[in-house]
Order: C-alpha cells, then structure tokens, then sequence
C-alpha cells in the first residue's frame, strides 16, 4: 500500500545516498525559478547532477526535510499508479512546513506522470525530474509537459570533469610541469579510448561496462521503444555509420552497404533508423555549409556522442577517434551552428566550420610533409574565399606550432590543450 509513512521511508533512503555520494562538479547552470528536466544518454550522469543540485540547495540554506527526492526505481513503488502521486505532496507536507524542492528520478515507470508533473508546475512548486531514454525522449517532453519545464541536456563527462574524476591536476602549474603534464597526456588517451561516461572510470575493464551500455541503448532506447522489427538491418547500419566517422556518405549509400550483406534495408527505413539512434543520444550529425539543402540533408558527416561506444566498433583507428572526439566537443558548445565545408568547385574540404565564432578546424593525428601541405592548403584556401573566418586551427594527437601561411595564422594544437581550452570559453 501506497502511503506517505512509505514516501517518506524511501525520502529519508534517498536522503543517505546522496549524502554520502561522491560527487565530481559538473559545469551546469539551473535557473533557481525554473522547473527541469534533464535528458541525454544513459549513465552520462544525470542523476549525480540531480544529486548535486539537492545538496547545493541545502548548502544555501534549505533543510533536509525540503528536499523531497523519490527515486521510482526503488521496489516499494513498484505497484505505484497516477492515482498515487499526490501521496509524494502529502508526506512533503508532513516533512517540512516550507517549501519542498521536488525530485523525481525515473518517473516514466508511472503511466500518466506528465499529468502531475504539469500541475505541480502550474502551482508554483520546484521540480526536477529525469527518466530513461527509452520512454522520455527531448522530442517527446515539451509536448507531454506543455512548455512548464526547462530541458538540459547532460553529456558524459568534458575532459576537464574526467581529469577532476581521476584525481589530475589540470591547472597552469599542472600544464606547465613535465611530469604533471604527462598525466594528463596519459589522461587524454584514456580519454579519447573509453570516453566520458562516468561510471567508465569505475572499471577495471572499461570496454566490458561499455559494451553493456551500448546493448542497452541499442535494445531498450532503439529497438524496444520503436518496436523495430529488423534488428539485424540496424546492427548493421550503425556498424556501417561508425566506418564512415571523418567522410561524408549518403542515406542512400548506407543502406545499399547494409542491403549488400542480404539484409534488406530501404533508404526511407535507414533514414528513419538513424533518428531513432539520434533521439537516443547515440548519434549526431553535421551537415556540408556549402550544399544547397536538399544535398545538405542527404549527405551528412556522422558522429558518435560517447568515444568509448564509438571505439567498440574500431581496430587501431586513433584518427578517428581524435576527429570524433573535436566533433563532440564542438557540438556540445555550438550545436546546430557546426558544419563541415566540402566544395569540389572552390576546392575546400574543411573538417569543422563554425560561422557563429569565425573558426574553421581540421583535425590530423599527425602532420607530415604531406599531411601538413594539404591541411594548410585547405585552410588557406578558405580564408582566401571566406573573409569572415579569421580563426584557424589543426587539430592533432601530440604537436603543436604555429604557422604562418598566406597571410593568416593557423594554431597547431595537440588534443588535450584543444579541448581545455575549448572547455572554457568560446574561441
């Protein structure tokens, strides 16, 4: 039976965890009036984020008793109905006679919780809420919660948040020391190996842990959620997609190589498969700045929003894993203004354009005589056609200079100084 002595047991089980949790700060911001909630791939940390927004509350000032969170995963609410959810008000009430701060983790498994969400918002209450990918999607929740609650996306972890996780100094005296500076280094490849995903650090075998979080994404977030009855067909096209990391391919393409290993597969199916694999927070994409729409729609570049997952799928492929790793990066800060250029007329084939902040990227694990000559070549080529861009950067594992070409200036950087500063502001 659902009652509030219940609520409150589970309230008060709740109240330990997250006391006791070691919790790596996260650069998020939440408006103090708003009500929230937080979606992205699963186990990128947004219940730790939940957690620590309940401990930041009582750090300004708030009591115990004011935070009300429920965690709808534990067994005692499992017979828990619509009906029920107004019992969570009445233990608040009990609780405490000030303002509750409402946390609701996991409230999809309550058929009709939008209905209460919306009213609590609706009566001035704070709320903030999670729920699993596989029933609560960004492009579900606006409609479901009518515009009352504020969307934040959370990713696995930056490399800042991953160096803070495994205890390295990341500041100047740390970038500036031999010896420090080599941890870092040693971080970054970690990094871009297994990725961000916090509990990943956790692990003694981090591919194991990832391997299970991919199925689960795969099978929960994908297929189950969409009732996709061509399992084979998906495995296979998102195989297919992690080969095409760094190029350009076409919807068309990809279902062809899926239909050449005797799975049948339509472009209109890959097409919708891939949005599936989207809304899971699996994928993204970015499109050609210099195609007119129709091709810009058809023909993306595809990403991996997590390097671990991505490398499940690679042998030795370490320059994939650097351009995948920008391309997070990037799109995490610019999002929808992030393109690639390929222009056979003007003889551009730039790997990242960003019109919002000046800058054209190209990522090289390694720049050689050849290797150099054509990167400069492209950037070059774009400053002389694009006059707007004065920002110019390559991208590789471990070199770094300064070039002066053609009357522009292209900072060479190796990853991990790329992505701490990219973490920290704007170019």
């Amino acid at each position: 039976m659902i009652n509030t002595d219940l609520i409150k047991s589970v309230i008060y089980l709740q109240r330990r965890i997250i006391k006791k949790q070691k919790i790596i700060p996260r650069d998020y911001f939440f408006e103090p009036n708003d009500n929230y909630v937080l979606v992205g791939m699963r186990r990128a940390g947004k219940t730790t984020i939940m957690h620590k927004l309940a401990r930041d509350l009582v750090e300004k000032g708030a009591d115990w008793n004011q935070i009300i969170y429920v965690n709808f995963e534990d067994e005692r609410l499992n017979e828990m109905k619509l009906s029920d959810l107004d019992t969570i008000v009445a233990a608040a009430s009990e609780m405490t006679d000030k303002q509750p701060y409402f946390f609701f983790d996991e409230i999809q498994n309550i058929d009709g919780w939008e209905r209460f969400a919306r009213r609590l918002a609706d009566q001035g209450e704070r709320v903030y809420i999670t729920g699993s990918n596989s029933k609560m999607m960004s492009s579900e929740i606006i409609s479901r919660l009518g515009g009352r609650y504020m969307m934040k996306y959370v990713t696995p972890y930056n490399f800042t948040e991953y160096l803070t996780a495994k205890n390295i100094q990341h500041d100047e005296e740390a970038m500036l020391t031999t010896q420090m500076r080599a941890k870092i280094v040693q971080g970054c490849q970690s990094y871009l190996e297994n990725g961000g995903l916090p509990d990943s650090l956790n692990q003694i075998v981090p591919r194991n842990y990832l391997t299970n979080i991919y199925q689960n994404i795969f099978l929960g977030d994908i297929v189950t959620r969409n009732s996709v009855r061509n399992v084979e067909s998906l495995r296979l096209l998102i195989s297919k997609i992690a080969e095409t990391v760094m190029h350009e391919v076409s919807y068309s393409r990809l279902a062809t190589s899926v239909k050449q290993t005797q799975n049948p597969i339509s472009t209109q199916i890959a097409i919708k498969y891939i949005n599936y694999a989207k809304e899971a927070y699996l994928l993204f994409d970015i499109k050609n700045y210099a195609s007119k729409f129709a091709e810009r729609e058809s023909t993306p570049k595809f990403y991996f929003l997590d390097n671990g997952i991505l490398n499940l799928f690679l042998f030795q492929k370490d320059p994939v894993l650097l351009e995948n790793m920008v391309a997070i990066t990037l799109y995490n800060k610019y999002k929808e203004d992030m393109y690639y250029l390929h222009s056979a007329k003007n003889k551009i084939d730039l790997d990242f354009y960003l019109p919002s902040v000046k800058t054209a990227v190209q990522v090289a694990w390694e720049l050689d005589d050849f290797s150099k000559e054509r990167e400069i070549a492209a950037l070059t080529t774009l400053a002389q056609k694009d006059k707007k861009i004065d920002h110019f950067e390559i991208i590789t594992w471990n070199q770094e200079e300064t070039i002066e070409a053609n009357e522009i200036q292209i900072q060479v950087k190796p990853l991990y100084k790329f992505l701490l500063a990219a973490e920290k502001h704007n170019y």
